[in-house]
């Protein structure tokens, strides 16, 4: 008899075909209802909507003319007791408006000023060209958008005598965060669509702003709220994740991930690319490292079948592609930049 704590989650997880996986012969408008409607309902984001701030006001705190660009900070609460943190950059010498690239940072303890280059006292070890990613989009003519995440740089919450909030407080982990939220009825990762969604809300406040061309990316942690946050928010047209994408059993059913990539009873309804159909058929774009060892190519690569599959039932075969780059677990400048730009072109 085999002792083995990980064995009977396992067997469950090799036996389980999620109640909603993807089905040809099922009604694809239905389908995708029953879907969407779950996701909602998992993530928390009803519950999450009970403590709406109703009308969200901006407040501008900065406003700074860097090379080439203005770079404003601006925040405001998108629930009651949650302040959200925004740079939106902007380029110089725009003519009319600019598409906007939502860039989200995966786990590290400087958040979205990793994005913006600027990391304040947490200098140590940070890669000031790898992370850039707000300063990367704005330099290649976008309105860039960098929000601080729940869980993350300024929002992450800190140790005190009493609370000891975090199990690895160096590596920006928000374990302490996704568990009460799921105590409470919601998810983090709910919590950090919501935020994405209300921000978007109020970019019509920037002329500079193209709404109708709003592409979403990040890596890792950043990319898995890019997933998410455009299954639910159809005013984002390119979704482009990197080193996000992979069905759960490969993935966070199989290798010890962050907290907040688990959402309660999700594997009983969905994969990750049976949620595909709630972006189809907008454009989907998903990077991944052929080394990535938290997210498996060769998982990846299984789940992209069943997207194309759901791309081809929507009507939208040509809208969906993966990108494999030969590098782990990396935001790969280079490569994403191209992806981006050559969907943003095939958008108009």
């Amino acid at each position: 008899m085999e002792i083995n704590g990980l064995l009977c989650h396992d067997r469950i997880t090799e036996k389980l075909t999620p109640e909603l996986s993807f089905d040809e012969s099922a009604d694809f408008s239905e389908w995708k209802e029953k879907i969407r409607g779950k996701l909602i309902e998992l993530l928390g984001l009803d519950t999450i909507s009970e403590n709406a701030v109703n009308d969200p006001r901006m407040e501008i705190f900065e406003e700074e003319q860097m090379e080439g660009y203005r770079q404003i900070r601006f925040e405001f609460e998108s629930e009651v007791g949650s302040v959200v943190p925004v740079y939106i950059l902007i380029p110089d010498r725009l003519e009319g408006k600019a598409p906007v690239v939502i860039t989200l940072q995966g786990h590290n303890k400087m958040g979205f000023r990793s994005s913006i280059g600027d990391p304040g006292p947490d200098t140590e070890d940070y890669d000031t060209g790898r992370g850039t990613f707000a300063i990367q989009a704005v330099k290649k003519g976008y309105v860039a958008v960098a929000i601080e995440q729940r869980g993350m740089g300024e929002r992450r919450a800190m140790n005190t005598l009493i609370r000891r909030v975090s199990i690895r407080p160096e590596s920006g982990s928000c374990y302490w965060e996704a568990m009460t939220a799921q105590m409470l009825g919601r998810t983090l990762i709910g919590e950090r669509v919501w935020d994405i969604s209300r921000t978007i809300d109020l970019l019509s406040a920037f002329p500079e702003c193209d709404t109708d061309r709003i592409v979403i990316t990040g890596n890792s942690g950043g990319g898995t709220a890019s997933y998410y946050a455009a299954c639910i928010d159809e005013r984002i047209k390119i979704c482009a994740p990197s080193c996000t994408f992979c069905p759960y059993p490969e993935s966070v059913l199989r290798f010890y991930h962050c907290t907040c990539n688990y959402i309660p009873n999700a594997y009983r309804w969905f994969d990750m690319q049976d949620l595909s159909c709630l972006i189809a058929p907008r454009r989907l774009a998903i990077v991944s490292g052929k080394y990535d060892t938290c997210f498996p190519i060769k998982g990846v690569k299984r789940g992209f079948e069943t997207v194309k599959r759901i791309y081809e039932k929507a009507g939208a075969a040509d809208l969906c592609s993966l990108t494999v780059n030969e590098h782990q677990h990396w935001w790969c400048e280079d490569t994403m930049w191209r992806v981006i730009s050559e969907e943003l072109e095939k958008l108009g």
